[in-house]
């Protein structure tokens, strides 16, 4: 970005005057002691002082501040070198201290913005550990114990068998939600975008939950009867699991004899939005800005009672985000939680 300053003369005109006029004085003042008073002479002289001070200073202020402002602006990169030649930079102060002012606010921006991140990269590589940590010491531990004999039992083999099994299936549903949050984030993921029945697709999701659900007896249901398809553009892979993920959570966090209830309207004459609403726990207003983080946990205890990978909520956001729609959360406390996101609709939708 090109640096304009202006190319101003104040500060060369009032020093030349300043000089010009003691001179002049001082000039006017001996020839009037020592000889006779002349104002033709003292004209002279003070248009020829005013004009080689002018001249002297003006040179010597801009070759000055170039050197410096030049210098200063290498220091900083804020400008290439290349805008400073043939151009010459005078007194404009004004400017560079604008200039060195946005300077040290953006940088202390980027900093604080870097902290940040340092913290939440320190945050995710101790959540990331925590997360492998559990499943592997848990398969480790199992299998350990059939080493030292415990194989010889027909009984206690299958059993801590079918165990390090599903401590290495969490592993692997970790690492595979971790790949697919990787790839959604560099746009490696490409989106096979279709038109679909979103009203077909959270009925299959219902089907395919319904023995979940049924162990908390929480009802999932739609708001009301849908009898026309609503179409709506987008991966209809990917926007199943993000109903899967918000289902599932409905139902991790909800209490029993609840229910989890979906809806979809119009939003606007080209968008419908999906509202997933329960009456579960609820979430507290100060962890709602950071449900979306990778692994975290609104209990901080760090139980893993209900399971799950910790990553969720962001791949839903991900998911989200790569089709360009938005999500909410709008949630109450011990009232229960309502997740909602924006799909295209289909050129042929009407609810």
């Amino acid at each position: 970005m090109t640096i304009n300053f202006k190319k101003t003369y104040r500060f060369a005109v009032k020093s030349a005057l300043y000089v010009t006029l003691f001179s002049t004085g001082l000039v006017g003042f001996l020839t009037h002691w020592f000889f006779s008073f002349s104002y033709q002479f003292c004209l002279i002289f003070a248009l020829s002082i005013a004009t080689f001070s002018f001249i002297v200073i003006q040179y010597r202020v801009e070759r000055f501040i170039y050197k410096k402002v030049k210098k200063i602006y290498d220091d900083v990169s804020l400008l290439e070198s290349s805008t400073f030649r043939n151009q010459p930079i005078t007194t404009d102060m004004a400017t560079l201290t604008r200039e060195v002012k946005k300077f040290a606010t953006d940088k202390k921006l980027e900093i604080e913005t870097l902290k940040v991140r340092e913290e939440y990269r320190r945050e995710f590589l101790g959540n990331v550990s925590h997360e492998l940590k559990t499943p592997l010491f848990t398969v480790q531990g199992y299998l350990s114990t059939l080493l030292d004999g415990a194989m010889n039992d027909k009984t206690i083999r299958k059993k801590y068998l079918e165990r390090a099994e599903k401590g290495v299936e969490r592993l692997i549903y970790i690492v595979q939600d971790l790949d697919m949050i990787s790839k959604l984030e560099i746009g490696d993921l490409n989106l096979e975008i279709a038109e679909f029945d979103i009203v077909k697709l959270v009925q299959n999701v219902f089907d395919l939950l319904e023995m979940k659900a049924s162990k908390k007896d929480i009802l999932l249901m739609f708001d009301m009867k849908y009898n026309k398809p609503v179409m709506v553009v987008g991966d209809q892979e990917k926007i199943q699991q993000v109903v899967m993920n918000l289902i599932v959570n409905s139902i991790k966090y909800g209490k029993l004899k609840g229910s989890t209830e979906v809806s979809i309207e119009d939003l606007t004459d080209e968008k419908v939005i999906v509202r997933i609403t329960d009456n579960g726990e609820g979430i507290e207003k100060k962890n709602i800005p950071r449900l979306f983080e990778r692994f975290y946990r609104v209990d901080k205890s760090g139980a893993r009672t209900e399971g799950g990978s910790g990553l969720g909520l962001s791949i839903v956001k991900h998911i989200i985000e790569a089709h360009d729609e938005k999500i909410y959360v709008d949630s109450t406390f011990g009232v229960g939680s309502e997740f909602s996101f924006t799909l295209e609709k289909a050129k042929t939708t009407k609810i």
